[in-house]
């Protein structure tokens, strides 16, 4: 199945439990696409110790998942 995740949000934890969303789905076996709406488009803001959106997003798209912005 294909499965499209819209990020609209400034807010670090939708944007880190998005990602974390999408590689519980590509590692589920699902195809995954990110687009990064508005606000939601700057991904690693907020990036943190606690939330570390970038860890995400890499593991992300080494395991063939598509950001769009």
């Amino acid at each position: 199945m294909n499965v499209l995740l819209i990020v609209g949000s400034k807010d670090p934890e939708l944007k880190w439990n998005a990602v974390r969303f999408g590689n519980f789905l590509l590692n589920a076996g699902e195809d995954v696409s990110i687009f990064l709406n508005g606000p939601g488009s700057s991904l690693y803001d907020g990036d943190c110790a606690a939330m570390p959106i970038k860890e995400e997003a890499k593991t992300f798209t080494l395991s063939e998942g598509a950001l769009f912005a």
